[in-house]
């Protein structure tokens, strides 16, 4: 049974940084992308980063230079580093693995094969 599990996420004042961890289980991950998706209350789903097997990243504009995504594939792992957060960053955050079809699809929830069930980020201004 495949299993994403997030952590790392809480209460933290605009301007301070928090990292988001997400674990997978079940099977290895090490050759698709994973990504990292937020929601805010009466939003839709939203992509935030993904990274590659080769390493490489995609970000949103919303948060590029301020978040980084990161992966130990030796862990089965997935990191988000976010920095000078905002109240506009405040969400529930989930992991997502494994592109169902094409690369260019990265940035689409229906994407992706697998989902952690999501931790809160709040942050105060």
């Amino acid at each position: 049974q495949v299993q994403l599990v997030e952590s790392g996420g809480g209460l933290v004042q605009a301007g301070g940084s928090l990292r988001l961890s997400c674990a997978a289980s079940g099977r290895t991950f090490s050759g698709s992308a994973m990504g990292w998706f937020r929601q805010a209350p009466g939003k839709e789903r939203e992509f935030v980063a993904a990274i590659w097997s080769d390493y490489s990243a995609n970000y949103a504009d919303s948060v590029k230079g301020r978040f980084t995504i990161s992966r130990d594939k030796a862990k089965n792992t997935v990191l988000l580093q976010m920095n000078s957060l905002t109240p506009e960053d405040t969400a529930v955050y989930s992991c997502a693995a494994d592109l169902k079809s094409r690369r260019s699809s990265y940035t689409a929830p229906a994407a992706y094969n697998y989902w952690g069930q999501g931790t809160q980020v709040t942050v105060s201004s």
